[in-house]
């Protein structure tokens, strides 16, 4: 099973008219530390509040007609993404996910009409979950980011940023099950095969990075986190996202909770942005110094917008957050 060019340029058809063109825009904070241009593409400007839209929106373009349904497991996007395309065909929804997902993103996606099953916790329980019903109840199943449709589509962000700034040295690309890395790579890659794609990471739970380390797909534990969004495995019988992230991926980057809520408060009172912790996790890596020089100008994605608002009122408060069985200490802004 392969994926080229000529699959991401077929999802953009797709999905257009749909999911937004979104901008790309800098940040000048971010850039001045950085010491080059830093821009920052907008995914959380799409109707679902997250990039997940332009997978899921391609992969139940493809349903055939007469199938009783989707589902799917999700930490919280994708399954908003695939309520929100399977509602605008009038298909039955059915997300899977695990007790560790915030009770925003819950609630996102049964506004949009889905149902909502809570399986374990951890997205290997929801993603157990979403096999059975597939396999017992008939419904089409979309992975959150091992389906050449659903990579294709997130490829499409990658098309829309060169397009944009041809002169783009390096990508940082929020890591997870490697949906929107692979994607984004391989279209970046194929338009200019210089720029170099660094995956960013939370450095607790990291199943992509731990797996390319170990050379085969890895089990990892699940742990509460700040970028909740890059929670989950990769599953050990991956088919495409480890190789792709594997081969195409020039480096990684992991990032502590610490840097994660130090980023949400940068991008918020910098920028004056609503964010997801998944989303700033490239932010975190410049300001951490992990990053070398790329010789142009950088850019991240912010992947989404769903953020528990609790939690993040906590966050640019200043106020300490429980992850877990660890503590975020809080602290003020600059302080």
């Amino acid at each position: 099973m392969t994926i080229d060019l000529a699959d991401i340029l077929a999802a953009r058809a797709t999905i257009a008219g749909v999911a937004a063109r979104t901008p790309l825009v800098p940040s000048l904070h971010v850039g001045a530390i950085s010491g080059t241009e830093f821009l920052m593409k907008l995914e959380t400007a799409q109707p679902i509040g997250a990039f997940k839209l332009r997978g899921a929106l391609n992969a139940v373009a493809a349903v055939p007609a007469g199938a009783p349904g989707v589902t799917c497991c999700s930490t919280g996007n994708h399954g908003r993404g695939v309520a929100y395309a399977a509602r605008a065909r009038g298909l039955r929804a059915v997300i899977c996910m695990s007790s560790l997902v915030p009770q925003a993103k819950v609630d996102g996606i049964r506004a949009l009409g889905a149902e909502v099953r809570i399986a374990g916790r951890s997205q290997d329980d929801a993603h157990a979950e979403s096999r059975r019903l597939a396999r017992e109840e008939g419904l089409a199943e979309i992975s959150p980011f091992d389906d050449p449709l659903v990579i294709a589509g997130q490829g499409t962000i990658g098309l829309e940023m060169l397009e944009d700034r041809p002169d783009l040295a390096a990508i940082l690309v929020p890591l997870s099950g490697g949906g929107l890395a692979a994607g984004v790579a391989l279209a970046a890659k194929a338009i200019k095969p210089s720029i170099k794609i660094i995956g960013v990471t939370m450095d607790r739970g990291a199943a992509m990075h731990a797996s390319v380390r170990a050379g085969r797909p890895v089990e990892v534990e699940e742990v509460a986190s700040l970028a909740d969004s890059l929670g989950g495995g990769i599953g050990l019988e991956n088919r495409l996202t480890f190789s792709m992230c594997r081969d195409l991926l020039d480096d990684y980057v992991l990032v502590t909770e610490d840097e994660i809520y130090d980023a949400m408060q940068t991008l918020y009172f910098e920028d004056r942005m609503v964010a997801e912790g998944a989303s700033v996790v490239g932010i975190a890596a410049v300001k951490a110094g992990r990053l070398p020089a790329f010789g142009g100008p950088v850019a991240t994605i912010l992947t989404g917008r769903n953020v528990d608002m609790t939690s993040f009122t906590d966050v640019v408060a200043g106020r300490g957050v429980r992850l877990g069985d660890v503590e975020v200490k809080g602290r003020s802004y600059g302080a």
